[in-house]
């Protein structure tokens, strides 16, 4: 097996961090909840189907240290370090949850959409789980329910909404670029 990773590779996956960056800063606040919904899980579904497991996780990790060192990346235009380690940290880092448990799916079961529809929920809810686990941890006064009543149920509808679009355009776009690529 070839673990070089090519040019156009690294190319690929520059543009894929590059998309995660530009959209995740985009947020609808919620008045009940400290997390806004982010288009940052849709880039990260979309960019598991663009360039595949192994560059979708490296492009999300690259955009997590890009947010750690401050650029401003993260929901409502944040970055640093006080942010990724502040309540909803546990969130941005559990997006390399959703990267490893569906990535892997998606590259193997190309025609099986129920596969990736379950795996992305599985991510998610592990995601979900860290975050939350993480939120209760850095800030007081929240038990684990009242942290999901805040961070996690508000944002179920939305994440449906991204995971639908995903699974309808990703395939299309990966087949577009296979097609460029090849």
């Amino acid at each position: 097996m070839n673990r070089k990773m090519t040019l156009k590779t690294m190319i690929q996956t520059a543009l894929v961090t590059a998309v995660i960056c530009v959209l995740s800063p985009f947020v609808i606040p919620l008045p009940i909840s400290p997390v806004p919904v982010s288009l940052s899980i849709f880039a990260i579904y979309m960019g598991l189907y663009a360039v595949g497991f192994k560059c979708g996780t490296i492009a999300t990790f690259l955009y997590i240290l890009i947010g750690l060192v401050g650029v401003p990346v993260f929901s409502g235009f944040s970055g640093g370090p006080a942010k990724l380690f502040g309540p909803t940290g546990g969130y941005i880092l559990g997006y390399l949850f959703i990267c490893v448990i569906a990535g892997p799916i998606i590259d193997k079961f190309e025609k099986k959409i129920w596969l990736h529809i379950i795996f992305m929920i599985i991510g998610v809810a592990v995601c979900y789980l860290f975050g939350t686990l993480w939120f209760v941890k850095v800030m007081d006064g929240y038990t684990f329910a009242s942290a999901l009543s805040v961070c996690v149920i508000p944002f179920i509808p939305a994440d449906i909404v991204k995971i639908a679009v995903a699974v309808i355009a990703g395939p299309l776009i990966r087949k577009q670029i296979k097609r460029i690529a090849a």
